[in-house]
């Protein structure tokens, strides 16, 4: 039997630059799971065209929210000649019944425990149309046998994961809703074994949080000592106030962490329940993780009701004040399934129920102080300001640890910028005309000619 996995894009005609792509690990590890009797394509859209005239017999596609538009339209094309589609991932996971308006069966939650009796239910023609398999355990080693397209991404990092799950529950997120609230572990062995086949000299770990479940960390991280590898990932803040952590993970080989610090706001960090709740605690932090040579990537989120035009500047000179290597500023995006989507459904704030524009970047929703239009806006300039060559250069200065990692992932940022900066006006005319056409006469701005500077954010003046 032919199968042909899909990871799609969000729109085929705009693609990521390779500074910013996330290796991609889910389609592998199907491929992995697949009996050897039956053979096995990859296409990751990000990288190469789907063919919908392929050769094969059946078809599955992994969706998120932002490309589940592009997922089902690669599904229903599929069908049309006679294909059988399954669809999986976050948004089929946390949407069933609706992604099976587009598909013979989704598989909801992990692929283990269910692909291989899918396989063989299809064989049988006995395709059920849900599969589910809570919590499947992780002890069991899956040989991902090739990473073809770890060569056409930047630095050709490989992706692994260690841990599934999230004790956490937090409002804008959704990762419980796909793993679970207990967090499982592969083997330490397992992973170690993975790397080695792997080839690789250069790693990402996906895992939510890298340092989530201390002691096995502290395993993991002495088991990649001897291999003489680089590695990258995600952890909490928490990670600085064991400063013999800190060190067992940079002689492991850690290079680069993704920290969630999310919003300089006070009153946003008291909200959110961080371990660390003071700016200055976090500025210590940052030189803490920076001392030991591994490169700090910050998390922003804009939009959070707190918020107001100031975040946009204030956020921007805390970055560069403390001279941040890179980071992603996004607005917070009501992903459904999430607390976050439930209350603004409620509350009648959401703008927007085209998926595709549930992505990070796009407002889809009323923030409570600031109008939709100057939060995208507002967002688009901060990472515009960040990014520019003068600001990147300028950090560089102090990021000398890792300088094509800087370049790489700031130049990427700013090319991407760039291109939302150039769509402005279309995504203006497509969510905020409504806001447009409440401006007073004089005050309008035709859409053709709307720019991104009409609406750069300035400090609100304080009292003197």
């Amino acid at each position: 039997m032919k199968i042909l996995l899909i990871s799609p894009v969000k729109n085929p005609n705009i693609r990521k630059p390779r500074g910013i792509m996330m290796p991609q690990l889910a389609l592998n590890l199907i491929e992995a799971l697949t009996p050897p009797e039956h053979e096995v394509t990859l296409v990751e859209e990000e990288i190469e065209d789907v063919h919908l005239d392929a050769e094969c017999d059946l078809v599955g596609i992994s969706s998120m929210t932002s490309n589940a538009p592009r997922s089902y339209h690669l599904a229903n094309e599929f069908r049309k000649r006679g294909k059988k589609v399954v669809l999986g991932g976050v948004h089929p996971t946390i949407l069933p019944d609706e992604a099976l308006e587009h598909a013979d069966s989704v598989v909801v939650g992990e692929a283990e425990g269910v692909w291989e009796g899918l396989l063989e239910d299809f064989t049988k023609g006995k395709l059920k149309r849900k599969y589910h398999s809570p919590s499947p355990s992780l002890d069991k080693y899956v040989h991902i046998k090739h990473r073809t397209n770890v060569k056409k991404r930047m630095f050709s990092i490989v992706p692994v994961m260690t841990t599934r799950g999230c004790p956490y529950n937090c409002e804008f997120c959704c990762v419980h809703n796909l793993f679970g609230n207990k967090i499982r572990h592969i083997p330490v062995e397992n992973v170690v074994r993975d790397i080695t086949d792997s080839g690789g000299k250069h790693f990402m770990f996906l895992d939510d949080n890298i340092i989530g479940h201390k002691k096995y960390a502290r395993e993991l991280f002495s088991a990649l000592k001897p291999l003489g590898i680089t590695w990258g990932g995600q952890a909490s803040i928490s990670f600085v106030q064991d400063t013999e952590f800190m060190k067992l993970a940079a002689e492991s080989g850690c290079m680069g962490l993704f920290f969630g610090l999310e919003s300089v706001s006070k009153s946003q960090m008291q909200a959110m329940r961080k371990s660390l709740k003071d700016l200055h605690e976090v500025e210590e932090a940052i030189k803490k993780v920076k001392d030991y040579g591994i490169y700090f990537h910050a998390s922003m989120i804009f939009g959070f009701d707190n918020d107001t035009t100031d975040v946009f500047p204030e956020t921007v000179e805390f970055l560069q004040n403390n001279n941040i290597g890179s980071a992603s500023m996004n607005v917070l995006t009501p992903y459904p399934g999430t607390e976050t989507y439930r209350k603004f459904k409620e509350e009648g704030r959401l703008i927007s129920h085209d998926w595709a524009h549930y992505d990070h970047n796009t407002v889809v929703y009323k923030p409570k102080n600031m109008s939709p239009l100057e939060l995208q806006a507002g967002r688009l300039w901060a990472v515009s300001e960040f990014t520019k060559i003068s600001a990147t250069l300028k950090r560089l200065v102090y990021n000398t640890a890792h300088p094509l990692m800087h370049m790489g992932i700031n130049m990427g940022s700013l090319k991407s910028v760039k291109n939302e900066i150039r769509n402005f006006p279309q995504l203006a005319s497509k969510l905020y005309t409504p806001e447009l056409d409440c401006l007073p006469e004089n005050a309008r701005i035709p859409l053709a000619s709307l720019q991104l500077s009409d609406f750069i954010p300035r400090r609100s003046q304080q009292p003197t």
